[in-house]
């Protein structure tokens, strides 16, 4: 469990700074004055002044912050600040300050993702095998058929099939295919099976490619689309209802399938384990950028919305105001948090 714990803080530590070094390196290209930039939360372990910021290590590795000077508005008027305050910069300067956090984890991703594919190649959509009296046989799909189309959503990957697959409830499914070079397409009706208690087509699917250098970024990139297809449809399921508690993690759960995945990988040696980790890693940075644009207070995506609301009006939002929403939304995230971290107490232990 030690090692387990060391490489969820690596992992964290990666996808954290990451996303903060966006906000941190617009901020100081455009003159805005950074005030902390620290990594963790709660008592400061140590911490170093360079410049007009300070850099500093917190004790908890659950979060991390890039502090401007009167972000929040609570603290300060506007005429009090100084040139280098963060609402004395010109709001398209703000907006790309916060949204470089978010893009950055997607710019991590990609670059995790590349090593993953260049490491361990791709699984693509050809199908190898059909079921007798399958939703799929049915259909009229054969071995050797490549899945281009899912309900109108691309397919590259099989990883791709497998999910819609997993959440498909008994809906037909368009499938779009390609087979000698010709395209056609049908509708699939998926059959129940009792023993496993979900829909199945009825095909096994997957062939493998090693790629070279163009593949290598062409299937990174459909790489990350598909942890940013997972994520979004997984966040969309938990809204509707779909998804219980016990199929949500947070920092203690997120330590388990790192320990699950460590057993797992180390009997393949310390490669094995640095790919498994750096997969963890990938669909934690897009979960992360996600999340952070979302639309909500305390969040990027909370505050991104005031200042396109600030750049149509042409005039900003009254600091203490936004401050006062913003507060209430990290309030209902710690809670969040705490709530979280109970659960996967309760889940686990």
């Amino acid at each position: 469990m030690a090692v387990s714990i060391i490489c969820f803080i690596i992992i964290f530590c990666v996808i954290v700074v990451s996303h903060e070094f966006g906000h941190f390196i617009i901020a100081k290209k455009n003159g805005i004055h950074v005030v902390e930039f620290f990594i963790g939360m709660g008592p400061t372990l140590f911490s170093f002044e360079k410049g007009d910021t300070k850099y500093s290590l917190k004790l908890f590795p659950i979060g991390g912050a890039c502090v401007f000077e009167g972000e929040d508005g609570l603290e300060t008027e506007k005429g009090e600040l100084s040139e280098g305050a963060f609402p004395n910069a010109p709001v398209w300067v703000r907006f790309a300050t916060v949204f470089a956090g978010p893009l950055f984890n997607f710019l991590t991703a990609y670059v995790m993702a590349m090593i993953l594919v260049w490491a361990c190649g791709v699984v693509t959509p050809v199908i190898q095998t059909v079921a007798n009296e399958s939703g799929a046989m049915e259909a009229g799909l054969m071995p050797g058929d490549v899945i281009c189309e899912m309900n109108g959503s691309n397919i590259h990957l099989q990883d791709q099939v497998s999910f819609y697959s997993f959440i498909n409830k008994g809906e037909p499914i368009t499938i779009t295919y390609e087979r000698d070079g010709v395209k056609g397409e049908t509708v699939v009706y998926p059959k129940f099976n009792e023993e496993e208690n979900r829909y199945y087509m009825g095909i096994t699917s997957g062939e493998f490619v090693d790629c070279n250098v163009p593949q290598v970024f062409k299937y990174a990139f459909h790489t990350m689309e598909y942890m940013v297809q997972y994520t979004v449809k997984s966040l969309s399921m938990l809204v509707q209802g779909q998804v219980s508690k016990d199929d949500i993690s947070g920092p203690v759960g997120i330590v388990k399938v790192v320990d699950e995945t460590y057993d797992v990988a180390k009997e393949y040696g310390a490669s094995s384990v640095a790919l498994s980790m750096l997969n963890i890693a990938l669909l934690l940075s897009v979960n992360l950028g996600i999340i952070n644009l979302l639309p909500l207070p305390a969040l990027d995506g909370g505050r991104l919305v005031f200042l396109l609301i600030e750049a149509i009006r042409r005039k900003p939002v009254p600091p203490e105001k936004e401050g006062m929403v913003h507060l209430a939304g990290m309030m209902a995230l710690m809670v969040l948090m705490v709530l979280v971290l109970f659960n996967d107490i309760t889940k686990f232990f």
